[in-house]
């Protein structure tokens, strides 16, 4: 039997904390709270003493009397992750936070040379663990066969088909899959028309299974909206056979088919850098960021290195404008290795209503060709807002009566690609592949990408597993999965709409109506919805380039487009003390959309990952 290293199967999966009280099994990390969950991180309960533990229980004393963080709540810590992932809970409880003395005494712990604590007896039998330099302080680190960033629908069903393979093969590889919210599915946002195709070939009996997946699409609609008139077109869509549903909810379960095979998840972690080969030649892993720093770039009394996840193989799915996908793209040159053009975007705008029992038809889907829903970010007035495009868009006589008398459940936005297949870089780099949208296989007529990131995942997975399994010196080689990409399905469906692109050219001001608080309502309202939280006492994500260009180029030339474009008003200008206009940035709006990373007009802002477990809290886009 071939074997990498440590296989999931041969070890235990990590635990964040191992309880008694409720059978917690250490893998269902949905269990453990997201920073807006108002109860009890853990409860009062005595440790297993059958439990295979290295050391005393680490009791937490962080937070004062009627806090959310029970007093003499007793951890079990498996291994030095185990601590990072409470650290990061207690972090995020922003309320909070900011009056935590020390997240966890350390009398159990060793405390090594660099203040960094873990385990006494931890080993190598249950997973590589080292140290390794930094400019401040070694980070440590964990090996695995093949690291996944993003658990998204990409990212999971790659995790899935490789542990799948595994099974069937009798082979064992260890897979990792680190996402930057602070649950599965907190940061998925889709329209969301789900085609089932890969699903299909992923998990053959998905309808015999309890999943998110049940309202069968009944009826399509195409429409031309003129200002007060929706005129009906024949439908180039056939929506027959799909489903609508909720991305978000989708992707934790599969999140949970992927925790069975023994994938390790590790939500709540940003990957905020790539780590190289000696001679950086190739990708070896990720790093997460360092948590516990203040604005002013000061360490905290919660400060935690990030770790290293170090893999055979990495594969990129942070989905479109990834951060760690830009920077491989342009080392590798992967754009000009496939001769593709440089990408195009738009900005999706979502909200999700509970409407009148009276006026739903389940099943019924709708689409326009007005902006407002997605609007392409080549529009060339800086006075356009995407967010009142979609604002006035609600108020259409052909649309109101669908959610008036509603109430807005959740609100979001996310940028996607729409290039199309001749703006897909190559896939694969050396030591790792970009899957999903972070590559672009979103196929725009049908406004579904969903399956072909799937299976983008999945072919990835087929390519890996092959590499990995094989006795050779050579380093493993993601060959295969461009090769087979271009051969797949999907390849063949992008092809056939190549041609295919909405325009945007619009170039007068725009003076949009005041919203009536019914269908259309202010930003911050919306925002609100979106459960968007930051921790505030952290460094800026959002980084200018040139602290001179937002004041002497986007305000002067373009009358300030950032507080347009953006749909979380992130960005705005505020006068000084002179009364002179200065761009101020609220970073803990921010929504992760990444439209600024896109549209600035001089490429002047650097989105770059926060802290783990911040951003938007999606439960059912």
């Amino acid at each position: 039997m071939a074997s990498g290293r440590g296989g999931n199967a041969a070890r235990r999966i990590p635990s964040v904390l191992k309880r008694t009280a409720d059978g917690f099994d250490g893998r269902s990390r949905r269990k453990v709270p997201s920073r807006k969950v108002r109860q009890p991180l853990v409860e009062q309960c005595a440790c297993s003493e059958s439990a295979r533990d290295f050391h005393e229980p680490v009791q937490c004393t962080a937070l004062p009397s009627g806090s959310t963080l029970v007093h003499g709540s007793r951890f079990h810590f498996e291994h030095f992750m185990d601590y990072l992932m409470l650290v990061n809970c207690i972090q995020n409880l922003t309320p909070l936070a900011s009056r935590c003395v020390s997240p966890i005494e350390t009398s159990a712990f060793h405390v090594g040379p660099y203040s960094s604590p873990f385990p006494v007896g931890f080993t190598s039998s249950i997973r590589s663990f080292s140290s390794s330099g930094s400019r401040e302080e070694p980070r440590e680190s964990m090996e695995y066969d093949v690291v996944i960033v993003g658990a998204g629908p990409a990212g999971l069903a790659a995790a899935i088909r490789l542990r799948q393979l595994c099974e069937e093969k009798n082979v064992d590889l260890s897979v990792c899959v680190v996402e930057k919210g602070a649950e599965v599915g907190a940061h998925i946002l889709s329209g969301n028309v789900f085609e089932t195709r890969a699903l299909d070939e992923l998990i053959p009996n998905w309808k015999e299974q309890s999943t998110p997946i049940t309202v069968p699409v009944t009826e399509d609609k195409f429409w031309f909206l003129t200002e007060k008139r929706a005129l009906p077109l024949p439908s180039p869509f056939k929506n027959h056979g799909n489903y609508i549903i909720s991305l978000s909810q989708l992707v934790r379960w599969l999140g949970s088919k992927a925790e069975e095979l023994g994938v390790e998840i590790y939500p709540g972690f940003s990957a905020s850098e790539l780590l190289y080969e000696a001679d950086e030649s190739r990708v070896s892993g990720i790093a997460t960021n360092d948590m516990g720093i203040g604005k002013d770039g000061s360490k905290k009394e919660i400060f935690q290195r990030g770790m290293e996840l170090k893999g055979r193989l990495t594969l990129l799915g942070e989905g479109c404008r990834g951060s760690l996908s830009e920077k491989v793209i342009k080392k590798f040159q992967l754009r000009e290795q496939s001769g593709s053009q440089h990408q195009t975007y738009a900005l999706g705008i979502k909200e999700v209503w509970d409407v009148d029992p009276s006026k739903h038809r389940p099943g019924l889907t709708v689409h326009t060709v007005a902006m407002g829903l997605v609007v392409a970010l080549d529009y060339k007035n800086p006075y356009l807002s995407p967010y009142e495009e979609y604002q006035r868009f609600k108020q259409h006589p052909s649309i109101r009566p669908f959610i008036e008398g509603g109430n807005v459940i959740q609100y979001g936005a996310r940028t996607l690609n729409e290039g199309g297949i001749q703006s897909i870089p190559k896939t694969a780099f050396p030591g790792g592949a970009l899957i999903g949208c972070t590559a672009g296989f979103i196929n725009v007529p049908k406004i579904k990408g969903s399956h072909t990131a799937m299976k983008s995942g999945m072919l990835a997975a087929e390519a890996a597993f092959d590499a990995l399994s094989k006795e050779t010196s050579q380093q493993p080689s993601m060959e295969q999965y461009w090769s087979s990409l271009k051969t797949s399905w999907v390849w063949k469906e992008l092809h056939q709409v190549r041609n295919i692109r909405p325009p945007a050219d619009v170039h007068k001001p725009i003076s949009y109506p005041k919203p009536d608080g019914i269908v259309s309502f202010d930003v911050l309202t919306s925002l609100y919805r979106s459960n968007t939280n930051h921790n505030h006492d952290q460094p800026a994500h959002l980084r200018l380039r040139d602290v001179n260009v937002p004041e002497n180029v986007n305000l002067a030339k373009f009358a300030g487009p950032e507080g347009r474009y953006c749909p979380a008003r992130v960005y705005e200008y505020l006068p000084d003390k002179n009364d002179r206009l200065e761009l101020h940035i609220n970073a803990q709006n921010c929504l992760h959309c990444k439209a600024c990373d896109i549209k600035d007009p001089l490429q002047n802002i650097q989105w770059t990952v926060p802290e783990g477990g911040g951003g938007p809290g999606y439960s059912v886009m």
